[in-house]
């Protein structure tokens, strides 16, 4: 089947990035025998000019759809993203009678709704490089879609249990050339790659449990390596390890640091960790193998809010990692999260006075925090009557602790104003 992948993000947030998850997919795909076009609407241009030029050159029998985010999580003024894959299926069912399959992260925690308010005809939640080719299969076959893992048909929701993929070896990336065909210029991006998936940390107000499951699951360090070298090989010298935990697990870690250590590939790369346990062995290793900014997802500096986070770390083993991360030349932004369960004046005052202390190079600030479904953060949410128990969260609703709202804007404001490194 001739099938059409559409990502379709048009927001570089933080750092342009290229469609990775959606790449893999794709790469499944052509695994199974099936024909590929890409279109990443980042760098398109014209994005209904280049989607309707793929579709009648191309002529899909299937379109896949990628939605990464929902909205940007800012709650004084936030953005609604979803509408840029709604626009992107209207497109595309005027133009084409094929079948349209939603998927991505941001679709997987609003499997149901997200259909709905897009009007898809169908998504995969989860991880769709299984499922995707086995609904193809489906399709092509004409037989009953009931058996897909994860999907959802519009009107008539899930139909057959998701599955987690344990063996991450096993899953193919793209070529380099499908995500570069569009626009060169964006080996200047920095490389997203996903070395584990899963978290079992449960923290209050995580939905990456909901996206990729409670247990770890990873692929070999010599396999991960492997496929780094074709992307810098392909001109990428900038990588993003979109791992939740990078450290953990500690022994895989340090395995897959030394693995790229003794490659010598001449990267740069970035990662996000969990400021506990963190040893000099392992920092000592992630800078040998090039690392170069880690972040730090503290969120709190006061450790009864760190407590009703479910955060398995105190303050001081933040410092420590710090200061590790410190003394190996390896720069650190920090984050706030502020206005959750428990917050006051004081936890506030002091989660500031701790961030300053740390010299971090950067920190990021965030006032109130997304409400995501199935956690612990919704479940407070409903039981203080912030947010009816149906409410199916797709629209963003925000925790914001009575005590501090409404005071936190202009304390916020006050304290980041000297530091032209603060972010809020």
């Amino acid at each position: 089947m001739r099938v059409l992948f559409i990502s379709a993000n048009r927001e570089d947030m933080n750092m342009p990035t290229l469609p990775m998850g959606l790449g893999c997919v794709a790469a499944a795909t052509q695994k199974a025998n099936h024909d590929v076009a890409f279109v990443d609407l980042l760098t398109a241009g014209d994005t209904s000019a280049v989607i309707e030029e793929t579709i009648n050159e191309f002529a899909p029998q299937v379109i896949g759809i990628s939605a990464r985010n929902i909205d940007d999580q800012v709650m004084h003024s936030p953005r609604f993203m979803l509408d840029q894959a709604r626009e992107v299926v209207a497109l595309c069912r005027k133009l084409s009678k094929a079948p349209l399959v939603l998927g991505g992260a941001g679709y997987s925690m609003f499997p149901n709704s997200a259909l709905e308010y897009v009007g898809a005809d169908m998504g995969i939640q989860g991880e769709g490089e299984v499922a995707f080719p086995a609904l193809l299969a489906h399709i092509e076959q004409q037989t009953d879609l009931s058996e897909v893992p994860g999907l959802y048909l519009r009107g008539r929701g899930l139909q057959a249990k998701r599955t987690f993929i344990k063996d991450l070896d096993s899953l193919p990336f793209p070529q380099p050339s499908l995500l570069l065909s569009v626009n060169s210029d964006n080996t200047n991006y920095w490389l997203p790659f996903q070395t584990r998936r899963g978290c079992p940390l449960d923290c209050s107000y995580c939905s990456t449990a909901t996206i990729e499951g409670h247990r770890i699951r990873q692929r070999s360090p010599a396999a991960a390596v492997r496929e780094l070298s074709r992307w810098v090989d392909a001109g990428f010298s900038q990588v993003f390890f979109v791992d939740n935990t990078f450290n953990l697990p500690h022994s895989y870690a340090v395995d897959f640091c030394k693995r790229l250590a003794a490659a010598a590939l001449g990267v740069g790369w970035r990662c996000i960790v969990y400021p506990r346990k963190i040893s000099e062995d392992l920092v000592r290793t992630m800078a040998r193998a090039g690392c170069t900014e880690v972040s730090l997802g503290f969120e709190s500096g006061h450790n009864d809010i760190l407590r009703a986070m479910n955060k398995r770390f105190v303050t001081g083993e933040i410092r420590q990692a710090n200061q590790i991360f410190t003394d190996y030349g390896i720069r650190r932004m920090g984050f706030l999260m502020l206005g959750g369960p428990g917050e006051t004046h004081e936890s506030v005052a002091q989660s500031f006075d701790f961030a300053e202390s740390l010299g971090l190079d950067a920190l990021k600030i965030t006032r109130g925090i997304r409400i995501y479904p199935h956690t612990d953060l919704a479940k407070t949410a409903v039981e203080e009557g912030l947010i009816a128990a149906d409410d199916d969260l797709l629209f963003p609703k925000f925790y914001i602790n009575r005590e501090v709202k409404g005071w936190i804007e202009e304390y916020v404001n006050d304290r980041a104003k000297n530091h032209p490194n603060w972010f809020c």
